[in-house]
């Protein structure tokens, strides 16, 4: 018999489709679904239902099936990203569209389930999704957890509360800057998202539950060690050369965005150039540099948790302990301002019960992301904690870069095709 005959055999696909769903349903670990196989037999086997009931237009066949298998692949496996900032290079670049991978960490279950396919959270203007049915948070088994030093991708947690009119600004941040009533007079109204429908956002991960975070000089320290400079990692500079610009094609040779340099002629030189580690050193060795020094904020900053007296700043942080769950913690006026947003918002818990009892117990893991472009990041030195519900899962392959700076077909970064972030 050949293999044509065997894989044309309904019971042969009855076997192979029914072995697959059983495999999903198993991870899955909703057992009620296992009522699909009854589907399977009938559409292998018996095919007493018309499933396809629209199967006499074939486009519309077309369109359906791959609306469910990419839907199905969105949710369970991979889901298209593009990066829309700077705050992640020199690891990730403006322009990078890339596939995120869910299996790393395990896809969550759908909290929205009623979505408009192929949208994330807006369509024209609109939401484009229903709060009709909100399912509690549930992650599948991943290939691992996160960890330290990972690039993860997830929901921005200061992404539930945004503006109609301009949805992608920081409401708190604009709120403690200009006034509540003020903002939403201006930008309103209000619109409150689920977790799992804020917009994403992708940083480093520099600290895990239950690490204890500083920041010196700029430079991470976790749990009293110094961590590693990763090779993507930009610091700020201040550059004084003699005299004139640096040439654009060196600029250019170093990786830098030339859009994003200001030059300064009193100095001069360029007063903030963000730089790696390898960079630095190659921009030492041209004679048209005269000096190179390390921009560090010390002063007092609009950093989390914004009150409390603590004295932050971007460059100077911490220390700072990251929570874990099952950890227990004091609640007072001092550690009240770091906590009260995971009690209330996060978690759900009673914050009046825990500021009368001095303590709570956190029910999740929590993280801490920095952008590896460390002076032009708004990461958790700004809004804090990232729950660990808000997790989606890590970059896997860059299938297309392009640069706005540019005209095509010269805006295409051909280098940048099929490299692997893991």
């Amino acid at each position: 018999m050949s293999l044509k005959v065997i894989t044309r055999n309904k019971w042969v696909k009855f076997s192979f489709w029914a072995l697959l769903y059983v495999l999903w349903v198993i991870w899955l670990g909703n057992y009620w679904w296992l009522f699909g196989l009854a589907v399977i037999f009938d559409l292998c086997v018996s095919k007493k239902v018309k499933w396809r009931f629209w199967k006499k237009d074939g486009w519309l066949d077309a369109i359906i099936f791959a609306v469910v298998v990419v839907t199905f692949i969105n949710i369970f496996f991979f889901q298209a990203f593009r990066i829309p900032s700077s705050s992640m290079e020199s690891s990730l670049y403006t322009g990078d569209h890339l596939f995120v991978s869910k299996l790393t960490y395990g896809p969550r279950v759908p909290q929205t389930p009623l979505t408009i396919p192929f949208t994330h959270n807006s369509i024209f203007g609109k939401e484009s999704y229903s709060k009709l049915i909100q399912n509690d948070y549930r992650r599948l088994k991943g290939f691992r957890q996160v960890k330290r030093g990972d690039i993860v991708v997830f929901n921005f947690p200061n992404g539930d509360t945004v503006l109609r009119r301009d949805p992608a600004a920081d409401y708190y941040m604009l709120s403690r800057i200009y006034g509540r009533k003020q903002l939403i007079d201006r930008l309103g109204p209000v619109i409150v998202r689920p977790a799992d429908k804020t917009d994403h956002y992708v940083k480093r991960c520099v600290a895990l539950p239950g690490d204890t975070l500083e920041v010196r000089d700029g430079l991470v320290w976790v749990n009293g060690e110094q961590q590693k400079v990763w090779p993507g990692v930009q610091l700020s500079y201040q550059v004084v050369t003699t005299g004139g610009k640096l040439n654009s094609k060196t600029i250019d040779k170093l990786g830098l965005n030339v859009q994003e340099l200001y030059f300064n002629a009193q100095l001069p030189g360029y007063p903030a150039m963000p730089l790696t580690a390898a960079m630095l050193e190659e921009l030492r060795s041209l004679p048209s540099v005269v000096s190179i020094t390390p921009n560090v904020d010390r002063e007092d900053e609009f950093v989390f948790p914004f009150e409390g007296g603590y004295g932050w700043t971007r460059d100077e942080y911490g220390p700072l302990c990251i929570p874990a769950k099952g950890v227990t913690v004091a609640i007072d006026k001092k550690s009240l301002p770091l906590y009260e947003r995971i009690i209330r918002d996060y978690e759900k818990g009673d914050l009046q019960k825990a500021v009368e009892e001095g303590h709570y117990t956190f029910e999740q893991d929590y993280y801490f992301m920095m952008g590896d472009n460390r002076h032009n990041s708004l990461d958790s030195r700004y809004w804090g904690f990232v729950p660990e519900d808000h997790i989606v899962g890590t970059p896997a392959i860059i299938w297309l870069s392009t640069d706005s700076g540019r005209s095509f077909p010269s805006s295409i970064r051909w280098n940048r095709f099929g490299k692997i972030k893991f």
